[in-house]
């Protein structure tokens, strides 16, 4: 009897989650992504884990190397240089392309998030914090009204998040003190219902999370 085929965006979903294990440093640089044993955990064949593995690949954030395989790279100081000046440049568009409206669910969300941030402040867990940030781009991303900046948005979240993460483990609660300050002034800006200044004060913390990494980490 044939297998049935699996659903069609399998890959999609293997993607997704290798993505999340790579931005959450579960994978980390030099760590091998072995089709088979992914095939056997995810209950597929090789060709959804293969096809998954590729688009990681557009991002560079895996390589292939002739004897080894593919494995999760680092990105140097001049890539995470380019993502982070775009990503400097996508916060302002926020507010600009095709702004929606924001919802009173909008902001619950967002005091729950700052309610975890400052949980998180007393008692600091670098698991938790890449979590609860993850969390918040989610929420970011979400807030995007332009499905086009949506996706620049998730790929340069993406190509930036493990190295940002890395921090958290040198920052320690300093990085919690400032996931509070940012969700303060995300709130701020919801309350007076303005997706122009939610925008830069993305700008503003991501400026500030990049100078923290060339300062710590290169």
């Amino acid at each position: 009897m044939t297998a049935p085929s699996p659903p069609v965006n399998i890959s999609e979903e293997i993607q997704a989650e290798l993505l999340q294990r790579i931005c959450f440093l579960d994978y980390r640089p030099g760590d091998q992504l072995k089709e088979a044993y992914l095939a056997k955990e995810f209950g597929v064949s090789r060709t959804p884990v293969r096809d998954a593995i590729s688009r990681i690949s557009h991002l560079g954030l895996v390589e292939t190397r002739n004897g080894v395989g593919t494995v999760v790279r680092q990105l140097s100081l001049t890539e995470i240089t380019h993502v982070y000046n775009m990503r400097l440049e996508l916060a302002p568009m926020i507010g600009m392309l095709n702004p929606r409206q924001i919802a009173p669910s909008d902001r619950k969300v967002c005091e729950r998030l700052l309610g975890q941030a400052a949980d998180l402040n007393d008692a600091f867990d670098a698991r938790g914090y890449v979590q609860l940030n993850h969390r918040l781009h989610e929420f970011i991303a979400g807030l995007i009204g332009n499905d086009v900046l949506r996706s620049f948005w998730w790929q340069t979240y993406y190509q930036a998040a493990s190295t940002w993460y890395q921090l958290a483990h040198l920052q320690g609660p300093k990085a919690a003190t400032a996931l509070v300050s940012e969700l303060t002034d995300i709130r701020d800006a919801l309350d007076h219902n303005d997706l122009c200044a939610l925008g830069y004060v993305q700008r503003i913390h991501i400026g500030y999370g990049f100078e923290q990494i060339k300062t710590l980490l290169f």
